[in-house]
């Protein structure tokens, strides 16, 4: 082989094209393409590891039976989570669409691509005032004494009671009651601190940064200083965003990585504290009674589904910006296991310091233990005034929240400006996509301002329980049934191995057209009968702001039977079972966007006058062979040879 075709090769490979096929050809000039692989890669670990991974997977683990509840995690994983990341990234890439347009391959299903939007939407707006919370935190930490430290600030109740002893003359005035009393005196205000304590951190929390009402309808002011950081989030995504999956693409070398550095730092200085195997042991230590308990499944199933994030449209999305030959098959087992390896080790780093804080406070873990917002800003700001150098490490540990969210975030804004503009798809959107992504920036940041009020945490909190639960599950179980039953698995799995070059292994044929569905409806009734309304702390949430949850949830199910029943009435036929089986049938643009992977029977249809003047020209050109054959004989018989044409003519 010659050195510029070795070359050619070299490059085809790297690029993930088929080998022998020239590189241009994988190439989406018109909508663009990832830069490479990697940046996919990193992309989809950052979508995938979230918040999530840091204050839901520990808590899920120690509640559900420590080590005992690796094992029900890890089956879900396998015959859940992968094969649905591998059907997601398939999908969007064989279409190079997002998720809308790759409901070509049954349009009357297009409501599940909009029932994904709402969903995005939903999350996307709540999503960023958390990260704005970490972006407050993580300004407030510029300091040399961490505001929620003591008990001697403004802002502070009688009840309060911090982990650590303020020296020096502005001593609290509980600490210079105690130094008054003696004996049973000193015993009854210890117990009663003890009943009543509220942390510095909590009080922190709740009466300084939230300022928080006491009612979800009591609105209150806007908290500007919130408001504010969550301006900032808003330009900080949009400027990551403004060139699409290029500018993007280079952010996540950042944004996926280090929060790995900063896992590693916390959980270095994390083992290395007096009580840290306590609060690891009480991680891992295994119930294996409770192995037996439908409820520990059901946490384990549900929890690999929302993590991986799947159907909210993200992944289709990301994946439609692969070149068409990319395996992603492999790319779905990587990113699924690092997600997963992500959530454990972050559990040894969260409750290492929380072993710590316990030992301190001479409780049981389960004490200081939390998870959601409770567990990222309250119980771990706690733990880190404990610490030598504090702000440092409280700098380090909401930096990394930020970014964590950040990758989410990322793909979420991505997916709704992606099926925007292939929905759109005129030659002026593609070009102005920028405009499009600041469009939706603007709208997400003004629609994320009343949760910025003294009564958003209970809004945030509504969102992120209702708007984003079970209506996951139905559209992932409608997404499979549609594509394994409704377009056909055996034409799937052509596509899949016109894509890859090899059909997708026996394994996940059977998860996606059995094994998965059913997990998935395991996760729909698990989530409806472990139901519980909504709390935050003691507060119980109004039957009114129940029913807009709902709203909420059922808004992004119902695009799918609204959009179905439009498709019908469009379609062509003359009952309503002829109309129903035509809105069904995959359209014709369904298949590769690029014409030099369109082959067999995506291939571009002939015209009829293509086809009439083929064999016109075909019927000619024999006649002239005929022709050439005949004068060739007569030749040869004039010259002697045995001669075959007897034609005077001749």
């Amino acid at each position: 082989m010659s050195e510029s075709n070795s070359n050619a090769a070299c490059t085809a490979d790297q690029n993930g094209a088929v080998p022998g096929e020239p590189v241009k050809t994988d190439k989406n000039s018109r909508r663009g393409n990832w830069g490479n692989q990697i940046e996919f890669i990193l992309t989809s670990v950052g979508y995938a590891v979230g918040l999530g991974n840091v204050w839901r997977f520990p808590y899920l683990c120690y509640r559900n039976g420590g080590g005992a509840f690796m094992f029900p995690y890890f089956i879900m994983l396998v015959f859940c989570g992968i094969p649905l990341f591998f059907l997601e990234l398939s999908f969007g890439q064989f279409a190079s669409q997002g998720c809308l347009g790759v409901w070509r391959i049954s349009p009357m299903f297009k409501g599940v691509g909009y029932g994904m939007m709402v969903v995005s939407t939903y999350i996307g707006i709540y999503y960023n005032v958390v990260i704005c919370i970490a972006f407050y935190y993580f300004f407030s930490s510029m300091t040399n004494l961490l505001p929620w430290t003591y008990c001697n600030n403004p802002w502070n109740t009688p009840t309060c009671n911090g982990v650590v002893t303020p020296t020096g003359i502005n001593n609290t005035l509980a600490n210079v009651t105690r130094s008054l009393v003696t004996g049973a005196a000193e015993v009854a205000v210890e117990v009663v601190n003890k009943t009543k304590r509220t942390s510095p951190s909590e009080e922190y929390w709740k009466h300084y940064v939230l300022k928080i009402s006491d009612d979800i309808g009591n609105f209150g002011e806007v908290r500007l200083p919130i408001l504010g950081c969550l301006a900032v989030s808003w330009v900080v995504v949009f400027l990551c965003l403004i060139r699409g999956v290029k500018s993007s693409g280079k952010v996540v070398y950042f944004t996926a990585t280090f929060p790995y550095v900063v896992l590693t730092i916390l959980f270095i200085r994390g083992i290395t504290l007096e009580g840290a195997v306590t609060g690891i042991k009480y991680y891992l230590t295994p119930q294996w009674h409770k192995i037996l308990d439908a409820k520990v499944w059901g946490d384990a199933a549900s929890q690999i589904f929302y993590s991986l994030g799947c159907a909210w449209g993200g992944l289709i999305t990301m994946a439609s910006y692969n070149k068409f030959h990319n395996n992603c098959y492999r790319d779905s087992i990587i990113i699924s296991i690092t997600n997963c390896a992500t959530s454990v080790y972050a559990g040894f780093v969260i409750f290492s310091i929380l072993g710590f804080m316990a030992h301190h406070l001479n409780v049981d873990v389960s004490e200081v233990a939390d998870h959601g917002p409770g567990l990222a800003f309250v119980a771990y700001p706690e733990a880190l005034t404990l610490l030598p150098i504090s702000p440092l490490w409280s700098l380090l540990f909401f930096f990394m929240l930020i970014l964590l969210g950040l990758g989410t975030q990322f793909c979420l804004l991505e997916t709704l400006v992606t099926a925007i503009v292939d929905e759109i798809g005129t030659d002026w959107i593609i070009r102005n996509k920028t405009v499009v992504t600041g469009g939706v920036a603007i709208v997400g940041f003004l629609l994320g301002v009343p949760l910025t009020t003294q009564a958003g945490i209970y809004w945030l909190l509504l969102m992120d329980n209702y708007a984003a639960s079970f209506s996951l599950v139905i559209i992932s179980c409608i997404m499979c049934i549609c594509i394994m039953y409704v377009y056909g698995h055996k034409k799937y799995f052509k596509d899949v191995e016109m894509m890859l070059g090899f059909p997708p292994p026996i394994f996940f044929r059977v998860c996606w057209r059995f094994v998965s569905p059913i997990i998935i409806s395991f996760i729909l009734i698990f989530t409806v009968i472990q139901y519980k309304p909504i709390t935050y702390n003691d507060y119980v949430y109004p039957g009114w702001s129940l029913a807009i949850g709902f709203l909420m949830a059922m808004s992004s199910v119902t695009c799918i039977p609204i959009y179905a029943l439009y498709k019908i009435s469009k379609s062509e036929g003359t009952t309503f079972l002829e109309r129903l089986k035509n809105s069904c049938k995959a359209d014709i643009k369904w298949g590769p966007a690029l014409s030099e992977h369109r082959i067999g029977h995506y291939a571009a249809p002939v015209s009829e006058a293509e086809v009439e003047v083929r064999p016109l020209k075909e019927e000619l050109k024999e006649k002239e062979d005929e022709k050439r054959d005949e004068i060739s004989l007569t030749i040869q018989g004039s010259n002697g040879s045995t001669a075959h044409n007897t034609t005077p003519s001749a």
